[in-house]
């Protein structure tokens, strides 16, 4: 099955070029580009890519702002696609944002020609793309600058077993699947099935939700080290 993409961005050079690579995979179909979110919108409404890539800084309407009109839309709007950020790390505050507003993850823009590529097939079937390395610096980051009060665990986290909050914790800390297995001890299909009942019972999208949910319910707070 061809993924459909529309790529995003004020900059024509950089949106030719990853229109070039992606549509250089014969499972990838560029169907649209933009130069700024308000197009975006239109576009992606237009042609129903499977995939947007988007800028964060643009024109117009940021992408930000594309972001949630494209995850939240108004009535009468079926075609929901999943949202891939691109940017810089000086952007941190708008990319934490977008994914609390449901974008799937987010990706360097300097990011190697095979990252972008793989990212684009993660997202489009419907994983969540948050790089741990760069998953901690954003989140704790953010939080770091601006700090919310201390504030008792949530109670949605007492629908979860130990193991369940335990993987939940590791997620939030930027751990990947098979780095939370080694952790444990357990195989990795294991924590993938703890991962799904984690976001199950917290009514969360995906993993980028529970990063978030993670911090936000004081369950991991900047700066901790981990167990």
């Amino acid at each position: 099955m061809t993924i459909r993409v529309i790529v995003v961005d004020d900059q024509a050079m950089v949106r030719a070029g990853f229109a070039a690579l992606l549509s250089a995979q014969a499972d990838i179909d560029v169907v649209g580009e933009a130069p700024d979110g308000r197009r975006g919108v239109e576009v992606s409404r237009s042609v129903h890519p499977d995939v947007v890539l988007m800028d964060v800084r643009m024109p117009e309407m940021d992408g930000l702002a594309a972001a949630r009109e494209l995850l939240n839309p108004p009535t009468g709007v079926v075609h929901i696609p999943k949202v891939l950020m691109l940017t810089t790390f000086d952007v941190d505050d708008y990319v934490y944002e977008a994914l609390r507003a449901g974008a799937s993850g987010f990706l360097l823009k300097d990011a190697p020609p095979a990252d972008l590529i793989a990212a684009v097939r993660i997202v489009a079937a419907g994983e969540a793309l948050l790089a741990p390395s760069v998953t901690r610096r954003l989140i704790a980051d953010f939080a770091q600058r601006r700090p919310a009060p201390r504030r008792a665990p949530s109670l949605r986290l007492n629908g979860l077993t130990p193991r369940e909050t335990e993987v939940l914790e590791l997620i939030a800390r930027g751990l990947s699947n098979q780095e939370i297995a080694d952790r444990l001890v357990v195989a990795e299909q294991t924590v993938k099935t703890h991962i799904g009942r984690v976001l199950s019972k917290l009514d969360l999208r995906d993993r980028a939700q529970a990063v978030i949910f993670a911090y936000e319910s004081g369950l991991v707070t900047p700066g901790d080290a981990p167990a």
